[in-house]
């Protein structure tokens, strides 16, 4: 007998979408999550139209701000499309965490404090020792299958020996959130030399900004690149947050699945932060791979994984490589105010709702 049909190494958004998918699917299943309460971490917080719907579909419906569309800026220029199939959603991380913790408990998932130590397949199951928080020593837990949602520097990953080398030049992200009314309903990028921020209103008196560079440098100092965007934050009467990092974006997996265990979400490979697809992409591969486990045959997720991700990693790779050189960046706002309809399409294809 095994603790759980489907084990989830991670409990964070995508980890706990996992184990509600997989008992929506009649399969019983438990997370391992060793940190206390919603988890907050460096994100751009905001959910494509395609992440929303999927969300309904679980029947969590996070609070939040309408999102219309994206729009680009450069200096005084200007490109903005707005999404065709509904709006998004600007969510604050430790909110959209809640929602789905709540629905999971709702479920009767168990989520359990320890975290994943070491993992033994056999035939029928995998055996994976535990770790209390502090370190010590704690139950054994089996099941039949694992979904591994343990992150960017996956240690599941790690440990099966799935990591792959990253190619191309290593990019990190910062996020901090201002205190102060939004000034738009769309997620604006602005486009710097060397780095881009993402500003998401997330509540009536919120904004997240997200700074993503290849310099490894403090938020102030990447802000400071972006001059009418920080005047603009710094007319808050009240002090922001705390910065949160993350990096390098760039990971690699030589597959996404070893015997009974699956890799979803960043744990399965990550390109990077530009097109604000991690949450709608991590629950699409969540569902492939608790379909995968429930046909039995869980090395269809491999397949499922490709069909799941393909659109995200072409644009996003593309846009990564064309944006890298100086003259690429300025031109990037140029080119979508020149060709309004390529623009147009490209959004829809973010947000599109599947």
């Amino acid at each position: 007998m095994h603790d759980a049909d489907v084990l989830v190494v991670g409990g964070g958004p995508v980890g706990l979408a996992a184990g509600l998918m997989a008992a929506r699917s009649g399969r019983s299943a438990v997370v391992l999550e060793p940190r206390d309460g919603p988890i907050d971490k460096a994100c751009g917080e905001g959910l494509m139209p395609g992440a929303v719907a999927a969300l309904g579909r679980l029947g969590v419906d996070p609070s939040g701000v309408p999102l219309t569309g994206i729009r680009y800026l450069a200096g005084s220029r200007t490109a903005q499309a707005d999404f065709r199939d509904g709006p998004g959603r600007g969510v604050r991380r430790t909110t959209l965490h809640a929602a789905l913790r709540a629905a999971v408990d709702a479920a009767g998932v168990a989520v359990l404090p320890l975290a994943a130590d070491e993992l033994t397949q056999s035939d029928d199951g995998v055996r994976v020792t535990t770790r209390e928080p502090g370190r010590r020593p704690g139950p054994v837990v089996t099941a039949r299958h694992v979904i591994a949602a343990d992150g960017l520097h996956s240690p599941t990953r790690r440990a099966l020996g799935l990591d792959a080398p990253a190619t191309g030049t290593a990019r990190y992200g910062l996020r901090r959130h201002h205190l102060l009314a939004p000034w738009s309903d769309h997620v604006e990028v602005h486009w710097g030399p060397d780095a881009e921020a993402y500003v998401t209103p997330v509540a009536p008196d919120l904004v997240g900004v997200a700074l993503l560079s290849r310099r490894r440098a403090g938020y102030d100092v990447l802000l400071a690149g972006f001059p009418a965007l920080r005047a603009r934050l710094d007319a808050a009467d009240r002090p922001p947050t705390d910065v949160r990092g993350a990096g390098p974006l760039r990971q690699r997996a030589r597959r996404r699945v070893q015997g009974r265990v699956l890799l979803v979400g960043d744990a399965s490979g990550y390109v990077d932060a530009l097109t604000g697809e991690g949450i709608a992409l991590g629950l699409a591969q969540a569902a492939e791979a608790v379909a995968a486990i429930t046909a039995g045959r869980p090395e269809d997720y491999e397949r499922g994984w490709r069909r799941a991700s393909w659109r995200y990693t072409v644009l996003t790779e593309g846009l990564v490589r064309a944006t890298r050189p100086a003259w690429a960046r300025r031109a990037v706002v140029p080119a979508a105010r020149a060709v309004p309809g390529v623009f147009a399409g490209a959004v829809h294809e973010l947000g599109r709702v599947r």
